[in-house]
Order: C-alpha cells, then sequence, then structure tokens
C-alpha cells in the first residue's frame, strides 16, 4: 500500500482485489453458511479488542474487515492522549457488541504501517471496511463525538456493504456486564479517597501514585492524583501574592503557573488554560516546556472529554508547532 493523503470524505483502496461489491458478496456468503450451521461460533467480549502487527496485518484487519468494521486505534506507550483515548475505544468496542472489532496498533513496532497510513499524529483513528481505509480522527476527541463517528461509520458498513457485524456470546457478556468492579487497587483508591476527604493531601497523592506505580495508565488513579497534586499545590499558596506577581511579571512562568492553579480551582477553566497557552506562546526553552507540562496535567484535571480542553489543545499545537 502507497502513503495517500487522506480525508474524511476519502476512501483509499487499500488491495485492488477488494472491491466493495466483492466484500459485501463474501459477508453475505459469510452470513449464509453461519446460519446454516446454527449461527456460527460466537465471540467473547474480550474478543473485540485485539493488538496487531504488520504481520497480522492482512489476516485480522484486511480480511476481518469483509465481515465487520475495524476501527484501529494508532498509539505509542510514551503518548499521553493515547492513555485516554485508548480506554474509551476498548470500552465502547464491548458496548457496540460486534458491531465493530477494534484493532489497536503500536506506531512505535510498527513503523511501516505508520507510514503507510500517513499518520502525523497519535493518537490517530481509522475505520476498514471491506478492505478500504477511511480515516476518522486524531486526537483524543470527546465521547459524544466518538460515538457519532462510530454510529455513521457502522450505517456505511451496513449499508454500502452489507457489513452487520460478528455475534458475540451473550453469556459472556451477560456474565462480564454483571461482574463486579471490584479490582486490585479498589483498597488504594479507597485510601486515597478517605485521604482527600480529611484534607490529608499528600496521603491522597502517595496513594494514588501506588496505583500509577503498578499501572501508569489507571484512568481513576491518574485523574485523582491531579486533583490532588493541584489541591495541595494551591493550598501552599499566598493568593493575593500570587495574583500581584502574575500581573507585574506576565513572561514569568513560574508565576504565570501558580496563577493558572489558583484559577482553575476558582473555576475559571478557559483563564487558566489560556494563561498557559499563552506563557507557552512567549517563552522557550524550559520555561515553554513548564507551561506545556503543567498545562497537559490541568487537562487532566478537568477530563479529556471536556470541550475546553479539546479547544486548548488546538491552541497549545499552535504555539508549539
Amino acid at each position: 500500500m502507497q502513503p495517500r493523503n487522506m480525508s474524511m470524505s476519502g476512501v483509499v483502496d487499500l488491495a485492488a482485489v477488494k472491491a466493495a461489491g466483492e466484500a459485501k458478496a463474501k459477508a453475505e456468503q459469510a452470513r449464509v453458511e453461519a446460519a446454516r450451521q446454527g449461527g456460527g461460533a460466537a465471540v467473547a467480549p474480550s474478543a473485540l479488542v485485539i493488538d496487531v502487527d504488520e504481520a497480522g496485518f492482512e489476516r485480522d484487519i484486511l480480511q476481518r474487515s469483509a465481515e465487520v468494521p475495524v476501527v484501529i486505534d494508532f498509539w505509542a506507550e510514551w503518548c499521553e492522549p493515547c492513555k485516554q483515548l485508548g480506554p474509551l475505544l476498548e470500552r465502547l468496542a464491548v458496548e457496540y457488541s460486534g458491531r465493530f472489532l477494534l484493532a489497536k496498533i503500536d506506531v512505535d513496532a510498527n513503523q511501516m504501517l505508520m507510514q503507510q497510513f500517513g499518520i502525523q499524529g497519535i493518537p490517530a483513528v481509522f475505520a476498514v471496511v471491506a478492505g478500504q481505509a477511511l480515516p476518522l480522527f486524531q486526537g483524543a476527541a470527546p465521547e459524544a463525538q466518538i460515538r457519532e463517528t462510530l454510529d455513521q461509520l457502522i450505517q456505511v458498513a451496513e449499508e454500502r456493504f452489507g457489513l452487520t457485524g460478528i455475534a458475540v456470546d451473550a453469556a459472556a457478556a451477560s456474565s462480564q456486564a454483571s461482574a463486579p468492579m471490584a479490582g486490585p487497587y479498589d483498597a488504594l483508591l479507597e485510601a486515597a479517597v478517605s485521604a482527600l476527604d480529611s484534607g490529608d493531601l499528600a496521603g491522597a497523592v502517595q496513594a494514588y501514585k501506588n496505583v500509577l506505580a503498578d499501572d501508569p495508565g489507571h484512568p481513576e488513579a491518574k485523574l485523582g492524583l491531579a486533583q490532588a497534586e493541584l489541591l495541595r499545590r494551591v493550598q501552599e499558596m499566598d493568593p493575593q501574592q500570587v495574583r500581584k506577581d502574575a500581573a507585574e511579571k506576565p513572561a514569568d512562568v513560574t508565576a504565570q503557573i501558580a496563577a493558572a492553579d489558583l484559577d482553575l480551582v476558582g473555576g475559571h477553566v478557559e483563564d487558566a488554560f489560556g494563561r498557559l497557552v499563552e506563557a507557552a506562546r512567549v517563552t522557550a526553552g524550559d520555561d515553554r516546556d513548564a507551561a506545556r507540562v503543567r498545562l497537559l496535567e490541568l487537562f487532566d484535571v478537568v477530563g479529556p472529554d471536556d470541550p475546553r480542553v479539546t479547544k486548548a489543545r488546538g491552541a497549545l499545537a499552535r504555539v508549539l508547532y
């Protein structure tokens, strides 16, 4: 496959032999055969999310796309937005119950696929339907927007290519849905919440860090740590002095970072984000990086689905790149 420039309205042919009509015929044949054999083998919910590499691309994505839309999540371990988007896509794959298959591709280990799809930044999400690739979105988009995109993808796959998805083991799905959510970190998370309630911010920070030391991508611990660290920083401030320093020293990144923390705790989310974007714009080197890092931390506090975060991410990208 040759690299192409892709747009939301374009479809890129991944294999000339996989024309839409042929794929639709194969899908219809597969459904007829499954019905003849009593419905075919249903998959467990866990099989709806798969890790794919270059060697398995043909089998796991191209071939499977003849029976079910395959959504590809291009990610990397070092990518913070990927850690927000990945669990959301995995949850939706199970919730949509076989209407699409989620394939996760680590770009660090699969550079060729990254180049073939023309990936410029991650996370990047594509779909493959009947052997044809369609770019969906880039970045950690809000859940509502992702759901709308998936609904449109499923509709197109069914209406144009006759793909109705794969059967999911109803018993396994029911068991998974009814299973308690208890996990190995429950005690630590409860300790963190108790510490927050009692005003022990240092204890809460340590409890969340204990979870993240073992599971760096744990969403609840990551959010809790960001909130606890913010509250601890603000607790030690003199608000009047912080505001005075920020007003008198607009190019002092330390002063602007402290004021942004106060802005956020006071509910002035857009002011906090705008202050740090501006600090990144007028500084360079370590100062610019400090503003960028604090802004990303505040994104974690507010949450990736908030439209103000999406807007500020775009503003930061324009400043940095």
